[in-house]
């Protein structure tokens, strides 16, 4: 089961300014069950370090990395050149003023062979990142599809109970 003590989602980002946009994607895992392991990790300012965590990733029991980055945002493509497991990149705005769509575009843009899934510009994409994880993983986990097939109903439930109240 995903939520006992091993670790099954890897979520890393490019920097720690990053970690008050990606809370949302940490907390969201969490609510399902899934304590991820969260690092901080620069596809350039240490890629070494990054090659030895992607390609390492599977063998320490990881079903899937989310990675995060901002400006140039490598952090997803280094991650998924190095491993075969799921890659979803989740875009951030940075102090460029480019509202994300640089950050975007990198992660989205990978050549033929080295996909990354990616999910919208920020706290958004955040949630939908780890939400993403947990359809991934609950094609084998019968407790996480469970949990995720309840989710959507609350989903629903919500919006009709806002209609109703709009009625």
């Amino acid at each position: 089961m995903a939520s006992e003590n091993k670790a099954v989602v890897a979520v890393v980002m490019g920097s720690d300014s990053d970690l008050a946009v990606m809370q949302s994607c940490i907390d969201t895992l969490k609510d399902f069950g899934i304590a991820p392991v969260v690092r901080i990790i620069s596809a350039h300012r240490i890629p070494d370090v990054a090659a030895e965590f992607a390609g390492n990733a599977a063998k320490h029991g990881f079903k899937v990395i989310i990675a995060a980055a901002g400006m140039a945002a490598h952090l997803a493509g280094a991650m998924a050149a190095n491993t075969t497991l799921p890659v979803i990149g989740v875009p951030l705005i940075s102090s460029s003023g480019l509202e994300g769509v640089d950050a975007f575009l990198s992660t989205v843009q990978m050549p033929p062979g080295v996909p990354v899934a990616t999910v919208a510009i920020g706290k958004a994409g955040a949630k939908n990142a780890a939400i993403l994880a947990v359809q991934i993983l609950a094609l084998s986990n019968e407790d996480l599809a469970k949990k995720l097939a309840d989710f959507k109903k609350a989903q629903a439930q919500k919006v009709a109970e806002k209609d109703s109240a709009l009625q």
